[in-house]
């Protein structure tokens, strides 16, 4: 469970006053925050959203294993009714199979608890530091592999995010930050822009890394506010979004694309291969497609990683790179994202060739 709210969050981490916005941004910046407030938070508020009969909810209700239901209203709108199968349902539902254990699932699978140098800081990689910005998500992600991350461990005041930036100002081969979380967009802009303030006076850093799914489930998140911020950063921006499905994109998440796009940040995606929701080549064709209409670049295509309660979504090496080749036979080349997978240890994502 991820501990943290979004008012906890804005207390650690907001260092100025208010960010002065028009009435017009004021009007925005309550529309993303209502739908965040008002976001579906338990399976049975779902299923009943999705018009289950009572029968239907008790045969698909499942121990939640203390990773909480967190829904936006605007992405539960894209699935299909009554359908227990459906591909973004199945990516947000607690499933009777969190319950089993497997030896080779484990809670860090990735080993992120061996690189903290300084509270929420993640150095895995030369020339590339991670920041945990957000200790919450718009979503909660039944396969995250962060779902069992210590959150509540690594709790940011404002003097620890000081020693975080100081122990990453030391760093003079560092050219990259990468906000992550939780989901550094699930932020205010108060305490959001703040920190971008304090990355921005790093001398060497020459790029910012955003991962968010925010544009995908939450795009009214992206307001002409934070537009504006991240056009006026001296940092080149790439927002590296996460959709796993085609059905994911609709005109909202088109028109946030385009906004972000106009700002001149970077947009690429990262998918993760999941078995039983995009596990067949016609559905990553699809929504390949789709990104690069959103104007949005495949970037990765990722093996699940070994996480404690996701072995159901797992799919096998072997599977993947059948897919992939037949993704590489049916569409052009900047529309294949690479596969990979993530292993501890490795100085760099490992390539599935």
């Amino acid at each position: 469970m991820i501990p943290e709210t979004a008012a906890q969050v804005e207390s650690q981490l907001a260092t100025r006053g208010h960010v002065l916005l028009s009435p017009e941004q004021q009007a925005e910046e309550q529309t993303w925050r209502q739908q965040f407030a008002q976001s579906i938070r338990t399976p049975q508020a779902l299923l009943a959203y999705l018009q289950f009969n009572q029968q239907d909810c008790q045969a698909m209700l499942a121990d939640e294993q203390g990773f909480n239901t967190l829904v936006p209203t605007s992405y539960a709108a894209r699935m299909q009714p009554n359908n227990p199968q459906d591909p973004l349902l199945l990516q947000v539902l607690a499933q009777s199979a969190e319950a089993e254990t497997h030896a080779e699932f484990n809670q860090d699978p990735l080993a992120e608890a061996d690189y903290n140098p300084a509270p929420g800081v993640v150095h895995k990689y030369q020339g590339r530091a991670l920041l945990i910005a957000a200790g919450h998500c718009a979503i909660n992600c039944r396969y995250c592999f962060r779902r069992h991350y210590p959150y509540a461990e690594q709790q940011r005041s404002r003097a620890q995010w000081q020693q975080s930036l100081a122990t990453l100002a030391k760093d003079e081969h560092l050219a990259e930050i990468i906000l992550s979380g939780g989901d550094p967009l699930a932020l205010t802009n108060t305490p959001l822009f703040a920190l971008l303030d304090e990355i921005e006076k790093l001398p060497q850093i020459k790029r910012l890394r955003i991962h968010s799914r925010l544009p995908i489930v939450l795009p009214a998140r992206i307001t002409s506010a934070l537009c504006q911020r991240l056009a006026d950063s001296r940092l080149q921006v790439v927002l590296v979004v996460h959709s796993n499905h085609a059905q994911e994109i609709n005109s909202e998440v088109n028109a946030a694309c385009l906004r972000l796009k106009q700002a001149g940040v970077t947009l690429l995606n990262q998918t993760v291969l999941l078995k039983g929701i995009n596990n067949e080549v016609a559905t990553l064709c699809a929504l390949q497609q789709a990104l690069f209409s959103a104007g949005i670049l495949p970037y990765y295509l990722h093996l699940p990683d070994h996480v404690a309660g996701t072995q159901h979504f797992f799919v096998e090496r072997s599977e993947a790179k059948q897919l992939h080749q037949a993704m590489q036979a049916r569409l052009p080349g900047y529309l294949v994202p690479r596969l990979v997978k993530e292993e501890p240890g490795k100085a760099h994502k490992t390539l599935i060739n």
